[in-house]
């Protein structure tokens, strides 16, 4: 009798078996041993492995831009210098991030992740040693062009997630708790980062985040048991890219939007935290603001929803414009850390829903850079956020600032109603679905469709 290893389980198990597998894996089990909907979650073989994984190679995410920045200041004290690379890193990963992910879901994650992170590795051995030993400026951008190759982990995790419990109740509470972790690495990230780089020596911030890279994305791909299969059948004859989707686009440029405002209160507030005299608290504030996001969505993941997820998104949209309206009135910090707690509520349950949205948007074998692009959206909406924060700064002070973030929030509540009619048009070959399967199972999971 042949053996069935653990490598091509999802590769050579059919359709059906792969249905009744995640039925089982999702069916209720008794509350003696279900305290919690998210430990159900790890009931799946595996599971634990991969997001422990995925969140260790999410940490450089937060460390390394505000690493690099602070190792640059350090040893040569040009903060113009820092915040340009710091950018250059962040627009890098906006570029490459989409077209990784795309050979991703052609040819799997362990055949183009670790080639992409060893070029990232690369790039920060050249990069530190260039800070040190004050190499020319244009060695510094050019490393962190190639540090910005870095892969999108959590998208990978997520399709991991989708892999096993797709067309069930249980992927929103997978991808609410990858919105907790998201949050955690955005709390402790620069905390560890900066610590490091100001008690220990300017580079070990960015050597860390380099460590936490290499660990995350090794161990992610040596779990074969796990890993979605790749397309390259589907792409060849698709031949496009997932960003041709209609309701990806108005996520895309909503969330551009949305990390304009993220961009810009991170800036407004250390400069606002300086203005009041204690520019140290600032990473206090900011951690509270991620604070909230982490309670928002552990919360909202033991939530089960009937309506459609379109609608629940476009009130999370306006609910992120509307919360950035009190911090037009701040008058001191404790009043600012109140403020941004709250606002923070609404970012993570608006997050979950945008990845339900892109399953229904996206064909299932683009799917992991489907979820890439939307990063590349906030990616790109922090570096604008950044600048745009900084020049209203430098011209009228920090209160001010906080114009830009309540702007940003408008047209991304503009765009979220204009674009509203192609949200509620699916793909019809989305990846959250399984229409590949016989006729009786697609008629199983119908009344689930929009409980994700």
């Amino acid at each position: 009798m042949a053996t069935v290893r653990p490598r091509g389980f999802f590769r050579g198990t059919s359709a059906r078996k792969l249905y009744r597998l995640r039925s089982h894996l999702t069916e209720p089990l008794p509350e003696t041993s279900l305290p919690s909907p998210y430990r159900a979650l790890f009931a799946a073989p595996g599971s634990k492995g991969f997001s422990f994984a995925g969140f260790l190679g999410r940490m450089p995410l937060s460390m390394m831009g505000i690493g690099v920045v602070t190792m640059i200041s350090q040893l040569t004290g040009r903060y113009g210098l820092a915040g340009g690379l710091s950018a250059t890193i962040a627009l890098a990963a906006a570029v490459a991030g989409p077209q990784v992910s795309r050979l991703v879901d052609r040819y799997g994650q362990r055949r183009v992740l670790r080639p992409a992170t060893l070029v990232s590795l690369t790039a920060a051995a050249v990069l530190l040693p260039a800070a040190h030993y004050g190499w020319p400026d244009w060695v510094l951008f050019a490393a962190c062009v190639g540090i910005g190759c870095v892969p999108s982990l959590g998208a990978m995790v997520r399709a991991r997630w989708a892999a096993i419990y797709r067309g069930t109740p249980q992927l929103h509470t997978a991808y609410s708790f990858e919105s907790v972790v998201d949050e955690v690495c955005f709390i402790f990230g620069p905390i560890i980062s900066i610590g490091l780089s100001t008690a220990w020596f300017p580079e070990a911030g960015p050597l860390l985040a380099a460590c936490f890279l290499a660990a995350g994305v090794f161990w992610l791909t040596a779990q074969r048991a796990t890993e979605p299969v790749p397309h390259p059948r589907e792409h060849k004859g698709r031949g496009g890219t997932a960003l041709s989707s209609r309701g990806l686009q108005v996520l895309v440029a909503t969330f551009a939007a949305t990390g304009t405002i993220f961009g810009a209160v991170d800036v407004v507030t250390v400069a606002f935290a300086e203005e009041e005299g204690h520019k140290a608290a600032a990473s206090l504030v900011l951690a509270l603001y991620a604070a909230g996001s982490c309670t928002a969505a552990m919360i909202f993941g033991l939530l089960r929803f009937a309506g459609p997820p379109e609608r629940r998104w476009l009130l999370g949209v306006c609910a992120m414009a509307v919360s950035m309206i009190p911090l037009l009135l701040v008058g001191n910090l404790p009043f600012l850390a109140a403020a941004l707690f709250v606002a923070g509520l609404s970012i993570a349950p608006t997050m979950i829903t945008t990845m339900s949205l892109i399953e229904e948007h996206v064909p299932r074998t683009q799917l992991t850079e489907g979820m890439t692009w939307v990063s590349t959206g906030l990616a790109v909406g922090v570096a604008l956020g950044s600048s745009a924060g900084g020049w209203v700064i430098d011209a009228s002070g920090a209160r001010a600032g906080y114009g830009v973030p309540a702007v940003a929030g408008a047209v991304a509540v503009a765009v979220g109603f204009l674009g509203y009619r192609r949200l509620k048009r699916p793909e019809p070959r989305r990846g959250g679905t399984v229409e590949q399967h016989t006729h009786g199972e697609r008629q199983d999971e119908r009344p689930e469709r929009h409980m994700a």
